[in-house]
């Protein structure tokens, strides 16, 4: 996971806690959405949902998801990518 930004980076250019946005773009079968979220909400407080919204490609193929979670540390930001980046169907991670 090399390509995760530094500790130092997020926490030099966010104020924790903070809303967080992730960009997720990945293969639309196989329930991306919610294997995503579920992701993201397996490193969340049991009572915390997430804002969140999805949008199919034109021709079906693809889906982005955006999730903003309330994050309390830069570690947790990093904590969810790590989740993220083995996705089945993950195409891009932002």
């Amino acid at each position: 996971m090399d390509h995760l930004p530094a500790i130092e980076l997020l926490e030099s250019t966010h104020s924790f806690p903070c809303e967080y946005t992730f960009k997720v773009i990945g293969t639309a079968e196989s329930n991306f959405v919610g294997r995503a979220l579920q992701a993201v909400r397996r490193m969340l407080p049991e009572e915390m949902e997430p804002p969140f919204s999805s949008r199919t490609t034109p021709n079906g193929r693809h889906v982005s998801v955006t999730i903003e979670p309330t994050l309390e540390s830069a570690g947790d930001v990093l904590a969810i990518y790590r989740e993220l980046a083995v996705l089945d169907g993950l195409v891009m991670l932002l």
